[in-house]
């Protein structure tokens, strides 16, 4: 990843940070960093990484309350947005794809507020 790129990512996940607030026990940085080996299937497709499987159901996991929920999703909304290419839907069926269950599509389109 380029300076630039490093640069976006850092902007965002403060960003995330500072939405998801104190009451959250997820980060939005321990998110972006567990859902890293998930990138590249999320832009060329193909068999979806063991490791991004992993990251996905410790999100299920980690989003224990109403408030960890609609941090969670706040976060994946913007990370979605913030890195060029993805695929959009193969981000909204990962969770399929890896056998969990999240109680809100993975989109920019996505109200968190609604999520409980």
């Amino acid at each position: 990843m380029g300076g630039s790129g490093v640069v976006t990512v850092a902007c965002v996940l403060v960003i995330c940070m500072v939405v998801a607030g104190v009451e959250a026990s997820i980060s939005c940085e321990q998110l972006a960093s567990g859902l890293s080996p998930c990138l590249a299937y999320l832009k060329k497709g193909g068999a979806v990484p063991p490791g991004c499987c992993s990251g996905i159901k410790a999100l299920r996991s980690a989003s224990k309350t109403t408030a960890d929920r609609q941090a969670a999703c706040t976060c994946l909304k913007n990370l979605s947005k913030s890195y060029r290419g993805l695929n959009l839907g193969l981000a909204s069926g990962l969770p399929g794809k890896c056998g969990v269950s999240i109680p809100y599509k993975i989109s920019p389109s996505t109200d968190c507020s609604k999520v409980t």
